[in-house]
């Protein structure tokens, strides 16, 4: 497991967790944890990213600036 990663979001801090051991920059997905719970990032045919197992009480902002923070990281398509 890695070691937490921070982002701030709208003047809050919050920390996440890349569950995937082995990144490409050809991977589609990506397992993440934040705030205890264990989210999928993806990429779509249009190539953003996005969350699959978002809510309606989720912050997507949030979760598609994760989910950009570690494309960054890994420098994927």
């Amino acid at each position: 497991m890695s070691l937490p990663l921070r982002i701030t979001f709208n003047g809050q801090d919050y920390s996440y967790t890349i569950l995937s051991k082995k990144i490409e920059r050809d991977t589609s997905e990506i397992k993440i944890e934040l705030n205890g719970e264990e989210l999928t990032i993806s990429r779509n045919t249009l190539g953003e990213w996005d969350i699959l197992e978002r809510t309606i009480e989720d912050e997507h902002g949030l979760l598609k600036e994760i989910a950009r923070n570690v494309a960054l990281r890994y420098r994927l398509r």
